[in-house]
Order: structure tokens, then sequence, then C-alpha cells
């Protein structure tokens, strides 16, 4: 049995009972940082597993596939951890947990923290619908067409960045999406933990003003409504309901009903 096991953001005890007892009983974890879970263990004083603490990051994870069927085939009991958060969340694990699906493992997900939904709950961004996308590409001009890709994503928007991109996600989100709404949350659950909100063009210019550095959690409210046509709408709600095709375009669903009723009508 392969446990995913969700570790803190940031304060070392925001992490569930379920988890902890889980890491006290294994046989073995496979840790991104062994020294960074090591440190989390002492704090919760967890001794190390019989089998060990055993690395398992991006440049070894496709090695530690055979690695964890030896120990699942000897009746061993294998808990996967991250840095922070939550293991295959833009986080190492995503080939183990595919590796041992493939073999027939038994895959047990531990609800827990996570930095996106975390910061989505203080946002004050609507959280009924978003697309989480994970780090955006560091180079410009894949950068851009990442995120004109993602301006018709529904919902709000959740990614990731260091502190010193900010202002050029922030510069390529205003190109792309327009000055909507944003809230910037620089060090979720640490101890200089803090929350910009205002629209793009407002919190880009204060942290050129004010250069943080730290891992960020960067939020961005959809697009404001394109002047569409009635055709072209008729022509979404050919293959979207009318929910799905006014969460994408912004428009108000008493048109779109309009719209769908005349296309009913036609048809």
């Amino acid at each position: 049995m392969l446990y995913i096991v969700p570790t803190p953001i940031g304060h070392l005890d925001d992490i569930t009972l379920r988890a902890l007892s889980t890491l006290r009983t294994v046989d073995v974890i496979f840790a991104e940082d062994t020294r960074h879970t090591r440190r989390l263990l002492d704090h919760h004083h967890i001794g190390a597993p019989s089998f060990g603490v055993i690395s398992c990051h991006d440049h070894n994870e496709d090695k530690r596939v055979q690695l964890l069927l030896d120990h699942v085939e000897a009746g061993r009991t294998v808990a996967l951890v991250s840095d922070a958060g939550t293991p295959t969340i833009s986080d190492p694990g995503y080939r183990l947990v595919s590796g041992a699906l493939s073999h027939g493992i038994q895959v047990v997900p531990l609800p827990g923290a996570c930095a996106a939904i975390t910061a989505l709950s203080a946002s004050g961004l609507p959280s009924d619908r978003f697309t989480f996308a994970g780090f955006p590409p560091k180079k410009p001009g894949a950068r851009r067409r990442w995120l004109d890709e993602l301006a018709t994503a529904p919902g709000t928007l959740i990614l990731y960045c260091a502190g010193r991109d900010v202002p050029k996600v922030l510069s390529d989100i205003l190109a792309s999406r327009g000055d909507v709404p944003v809230a910037v949350y620089r060090e979720v659950t640490k101890t200089y933990e803090e929350c910009l909100r205002g629209l793009v063009s407002e919190v880009c210019a204060d942290w050129i003003g004010n250069p943080r550095k730290g891992e960020v959690t960067l939020l961005a409210g959809r697009p404001q409504a394109r002047d569409y046509d009635d055709a072209a709408l008729m022509e979404f709600l050919r293959e979207h309901t009318v929910k799905d095709v006014a969460a994408d375009t912004g428009v108000s669903r008493r048109r779109l009903y309009q719209l769908n009723l005349q296309l009913k009508n036609q048809e």
C-alpha cells in the first residue's frame, strides 16, 4: 500500500492527525528531500521508519518505482511526501503513483495542505470554478503564449511563482486577461505571510516599488466579458451548456437562455 501524505506548507503544525499516525506506522518513507522530512519528523517526535527515509525527487523518481515495488512485494507499507503540501501537485510523485497503480498497488490519498486551495479560500476571488496551472514557463515568449492559452480558462486562475518573477507574470496577465482583480499571496502560513489584493496594474506597481522574495501563490480573476455577437454565442451553445458558456464568456445567463431557446426553435 502507498499512502500519499500531505505535509505543512509552512507552519509545521499544519498537518492532520491521520498524516502523523501514518508517518509513525509506515515501513518506509519516500521523500522529496530527506533532510526536510527528518526535520518534520523530529518536530513531531516521530522516529525514522524501519526501512528509512528514501529520496524521491524529479531527477531519480523513475528509478524509485522499482524500489517501491520491491518494498510493497515484501509486504511493507510506504508513504510518499514532498517538501510542502500535497505530493504530485506541482511536486514530485506523479511517476511513482502512476507506476504503483500500473502494478496493482493500492494508493491511498490523505487530505491535507495545498497552497493553491489555502490561498483561494482567502483571496476574495470567485471559488466556485477555478483553474490551477502550476508554474508558468520561465522564458518570456513561452510564458506569454502559456497565459494567452489560459485567458479563456473558466473561473479564477491559480498559479505558483517566485517573488522575483511576480512583476513579469503580472505584466503578462495584464496583457492576456486585462486589468482583472488579483490576489498575490506570499509565504502562505509562514512567518512573513502577506496577501496583496487589487487590480493587476495596482498590485504590479506595488510589487515593483517594494520587491518581495519568497514563494508566491498568484490568483487572477476571470477576464471581463468580450462583446460576443449572437451568432458566436449560439455556436458555443451547440456544444456546451448555458452554465458553462456563461462561466467561460462572462455573458449573462438571461441572454444565453434566450439564445438557447432560439437555437432550439431553429433546430
